[in-house]
């Protein structure tokens, strides 16, 4: 018998028994379904926050600095900073202090006292995006630029919250009073991705250049500088970069974490996807528990098979049948019967990632406070069918050897008097 009439009297055993087959099967089918559902989930997460830092600039690099605080060593200034990111084009691409001036705006003789006020350079703002670095959109009129930076200028972007409540619509040319100076409004941002328009929120808030919130916030020094690396590919190597700059600087080999912290969103990006992939494959595992069970269960009904048709066995031997061929009739219906659980379970799962992509992704992108854009798909993918049918298959073959190889070993002469 060759492998084709193996694999027609397989799906024969089937069809007599269908009921039988069905519960053999459920628990590939079951576990199957599981890990399609729990990889196609997680593929959609990675991707999902993959958009959103992509959206936002995952060549971004922070470093925050504090200075020894020992009375021994300066803090770093911005104009170090800067000559430092200067030297090295190939790598970075622009550099942007940012300074906290607290908080409160006077318009109209009235006072704002949550309105929150940041020093920023020009670099802030990506002109190829139209959005800010911190992933706010450009809505009317001009960002902060480098003459207004170098020359202290009295200028400033608002956030939509200051343009309606504050100003009263159409905030561009109109002037508001921060720590006692005139500035003029240059620029507007859209509304932020959370749609939360109230007092305090981010989109309360006003950028200025960085030296004019120095000087408001009687700061000597920035804690916190955010750089851009010229691509992706550079992101790490700028990053190395900076913290050999910065522990030259402090000449401190403990400096790094007392004095400075240099992050990047790659990175950030990479320690989510380790840890999404560490809790995926936690998951995956447990899941994999019911692939187990259902090879447990087709080794137990291949079990009571065998006895079932031990006449036949032993006909088909006393026909010249070889133990080869016993063992493979009996292993390829093991592993037909896996395959097709392993068919019906990845038919399942993929409906099921499906369903839930369409049902809860709006409500996924929504919890996130993702910017608009960014897209839940929880669609499988073709490895992750390949790899749940493969372990499928493999299941059956594996646990089916056992009842096979009995078989195979079964006397002619004591099958044919089986009753």
């Amino acid at each position: 018998m060759n492998v084709t009439q193996s694999f027609k009297l397989a799906l024969k055993s089937l069809r007599t028994s269908k009921m039988r087959a069905f519960l053999t099967m459920l628990g590939i089918v079951i576990g199957v379904g599981a890990v399609i559902v729990i990889l196609s989930l997680g593929n959609g997460v990675t991707g999902m926050l993959e958009q959103q830092v992509e959206k936002l600039g995952v060549t971004q690099i922070y470093a925050y600095t504090w200075g020894m605080g020992d009375g021994t060593t300066g803090n770093i200034t911005p104009s170090e900073m800067y000559a430092f990111v200067d030297d090295r084009p190939d790598v970075f691409d622009g550099i942007s202090p940012w300074v906290g001036a607290g908080s409160g705006i006077r318009c109209g003789g009235t006072e704002y006292k949550k309105t929150n006020i940041y020093g920023v350079s020009e670099a802030m703002y990506r002109p190829e995006t139209a959005t800010t670095l911190d992933g706010f959109r450009l809505e009317k009129g001009r960002y902060l630029q480098y003459v207004d930076v170098l020359n202290h200028g009295n200028v400033c972007v608002v956030g939509a919250y200051v343009e309606q409540e504050i100003l009263g619509g159409d905030a561009l040319g109109k002037t508001l009073l921060i720590g006692g100076a005139p500035y003029t409004v240059v620029g507007v941002l859209a509304q932020g991705s959370t749609g939360q328009m109230q007092e305090g929120s981010g989109d309360d808030q006003i950028f200025i250049p960085y030296p004019n919130a120095m000087q408001l916030s009687g700061s000597s020094y920035v804690s916190l500088y955010q750089i851009t690396a010229v691509s992706r590919d550079v992101v790490l190597e700028g990053q190395q970069l900076l913290k050999g700059f910065l522990q030259d600087f402090y000449k401190d080999e403990d400096a790094e974490y007392n004095a400075y912290v240099v992050q990047s969103m790659l990175e950030q990006l990479n320690l989510i996807n380790a840890m999404m992939g560490v809790g995926m494959a936690v998951l995956v595992a447990i899941a994999a528990i019911s692939l187990l069970v259902g090879g447990i269960g087709i080794m137990n009904i291949m079990l009571v098979s065998v006895t079932e048709r031990t006449r036949e066995i032993g006909i088909r031997k006393s026909l010249g049948a070889k133990r080869r061929d016993i063992r493979r009739q009996f292993v390829i219906e093991a592993g037909t019967t896996s395959a097709i659980g392993g068919l019906i379970g990845i038919l399942f799962g993929c409906l099921v990632s499906m369903g839930i992509s369409t049902l809860l992704g709006g409500m996924l992108v929504e919890s996130l406070g993702a910017a608009n854009g960014v897209t839940f798909n929880a669609t499988p993918t073709l490895g992750s069918i390949l790899i749940s049918f493969s372990v499928s298959v493999g299941i059956g073959v594996l646990f089916g050897y056992l009842p096979a190889n009995k078989a195979a070993k079964l006397n002619p002469i004591d099958a044919l008097r089986y009753e």
